[in-house]
């Protein structure tokens, strides 16, 4: 499976990358790279809760255009 995911740096220079489709799905490394290998694992941890707690594995998300 492929997701989407979004990448910042915080105040400390910490990667943290979050699963948008998956709610509450995060994870975060000192390197970029780090940081999109642990949200691997993360991804696969909240799946699996999802599954088990007989949750729907995702949530619909959609791209919007805003003019600013």
């Amino acid at each position: 499976m492929k997701f989407n995911v979004t990448v910042d740096r915080d105040e400390d220079g910490i990667w943290i990358v979050e699963c948008p489709s998956i709610p509450g799905c995060v994870s975060q490394g000192q390197t970029k790279d780090e940081a999109l290998e642990n949200i691997k694992d993360a991804i696969a941890a909240c799946l699996q809760v999802r599954a088990e707690r007989g949750l729907p594995l995702t949530v619909e998300t959609h791209q919007v255009e805003v003019v600013a």
